[in-house]
């Protein structure tokens, strides 16, 4: 993996990049579909591709080690070749998932121990064996083991557990670096910054980060529970560390307001599942505010969902079919609603970054962030 850093805007830490991986380029800042299983919930890799711009999806380790499984994956060929995505590919180590959805975990120097949360069967994630399974999933990014802490974590807590993460990082990188990938195409190691809301740790994670020389650096553990504020000062003191010449990614975040704010502040790739989980239950998000599609007042506003959108369905179908889909419970609804969520989502750091290069992006992104928290 590369990393070619373009232009920086004047006045904030927001930059415009490209990183390039064996299944093709990345321009930077961008949104990283969440696609869990191997596929991004309601939408089709041609909607994707075509409609929505991706260019790099997610995949679970957690996930798609319970099911369908690594021998399925490795008999495929892989995940690109399982799921027939032929752009880049980036895979969470699935320590998150273990937190937040396993039963009876118990973390240990060894790994953690959990029971699935689909049958109750019993599992070992170590540093070392979630590098072999994203090896098998052949993703081109590939996230080192760690805790995720939750944002409301006392110190104590929180240092013991960076402490653990840290010593997992050790391992995980050194396996990595004595394993190579299975398909012909390189792969690249991120580690995680963790520390919680403790600045002292986040330095210190930072650091520890740093100094191993990664393809590039994730930024875990924010915006689980911790007040916004402090998640965007604790990006601030990260990144004021993480080396410039890398990409960062801040994992998990969030709501359109959220990344132009992570932008500003120096990251360069960002995921959620906010655009199609929200979607699902029937929110929009749009470049002039959110809306609620249940709403009565959709019911016969026949106008486009949104007629300066960047998809297709933007100006294909109107509010008031979309809300008569919701409240139908018509399947069409999902679709419609996923499709143009993560169409905003990639049309808006597409145009964060044309404004950085442009040298205008202050401006900008301080009328933006009032327009997308706008209730419509």
């Amino acid at each position: 993996m590369d990393f070619k850093l373009i232009s920086v805007a004047g006045g904030t830490a927001a930059r415009a990049g490209v990183i390039t991986t064996d299944h093709g380029s990345i321009e930077t800042p961008i949104f990283m579909p969440v696609g869990t299983v191997g596929a991004v919930k309601a939408v089709h890799m041609t909607e994707l591709r075509d409609d929505i711009k991706a260019q790099i999806i997610l995949g679970n380790t957690y996930h798609l080690y319970l099911r369908p499984g690594m021998d399925i994956i490795r008999r495929a060929g892989g995940l690109h070749q399982f799921n027939s995505w032929s752009g880049p590919i980036l895979t969470d180590s699935g320590g998150f998932q273990v937190f937040s959805l396993a039963e009876q975990r118990k973390l240990t120097d060894e790994g953690v121990t959990f029971r699935s949360h689909i049958d109750g069967s019993k599992h070992l994630f170590t540093p070392e064996s979630v590098v072999d399974t994203q090896r098998i999933i052949g993703s081109d990014i590939m996230m080192a083991l760690d805790e995720c802490t939750p944002g409301t974590a006392e110190r104590d807590y929180a240092r013991r557990s960076l402490s653990l993460t840290e010593r997992w990082l050790e391992r995980g990188w050194k396996h990595f670096n004595e394993t190579t990938p299975l398909y012909g195409h390189r792969q690249a190691f991120f580690p995680i910054v963790q520390g919680c809301v403790y600045k002292d740790l986040r330095q210190e994670s930072a650091r520890f980060v740093a100094d191993l020389g990664a393809e590039g650096n994730a930024i875990g553990g924010l915006a689980v529970g911790e007040p916004t504020e402090v998640m965007y000062d604790m990006i601030e003191v990260v990144n004021d560390i993480l080396p410039a010449d890398r990409p960062r990614y801040l994992m998990g975040v969030g709501k359109p307001e959220n990344i132009l704010e992570a932008i500003d502040r120096g990251v360069d790739m960002m995921d959620c599942v906010m655009p199609t989980r929200n979607g699902r239950n029937g929110m929009l998000f749009t470049k002039h505010g959110v809306m609620n599609m249940r709403n009565r007042k959709w019911t016969d506003d026949f106008s486009p969902l949104q007629p300066d959108g960047p998809s297709v369905v933007d100006h294909v179908y109107s509010k008031a079919y979309l809300r008569h889909l919701f409240i139908a419970q018509e399947l069409l609804a999902l679709q419609i609603a996923s499709i143009h969520n993560l169409a905003f989502y990639l049309w808006l750091v597409k145009e964060a970054r044309e404004h950085i290069i442009k040298g205008d992006f202050p401006d900008w992104k301080r009328q933006m962030v009032i327009d997308v928290q706008r209730r419509l």
